[in-house]
């Protein structure tokens, strides 16, 4: 059993995300290896709300250059989150939203 706090790694923070937080859909980068259900899972027990849907995208690593020496930035997988209709929002984003 995975930690929850190990799958959820960071909120998602730009213009567009601000933008769904009116609607309860919220942005979080998680674990490379999460499946939804693990994702939904830990969005329930850290921050006690209901989840209606999960959505995933993972971002692959861009490529980067050191002189002659080339490398990949690391992977990365986003999740978005929409709540259900009768939940409550995420006490965390209550004062970005105007």
């Amino acid at each position: 059993m995975k930690n929850a706090h190990d799958i959820i790694r960071r909120p998602v923070l730009t213009e567009q995300t601000y933008d769904y937080l009116t609607k309860k859909l919220y942005t979080f980068e998680v674990a490379v290896d999460a499946n939804k259900i693990e994702i939904k899972n830990a969005i329930e027990e850290i921050f006690g709300v209901k989840v209606a849907k999960v959505n995933t995208l993972r971002v692959q690593g861009k490529m980067k250059r050191m002189g002659r020496y080339e490398g990949r930035r690391p992977e990365v997988k986003k999740a978005y989150v929409r709540l259900t209709a009768d939940s409550k929002s995420i006490a965390f984003f209550d004062g970005m939203v105007d």
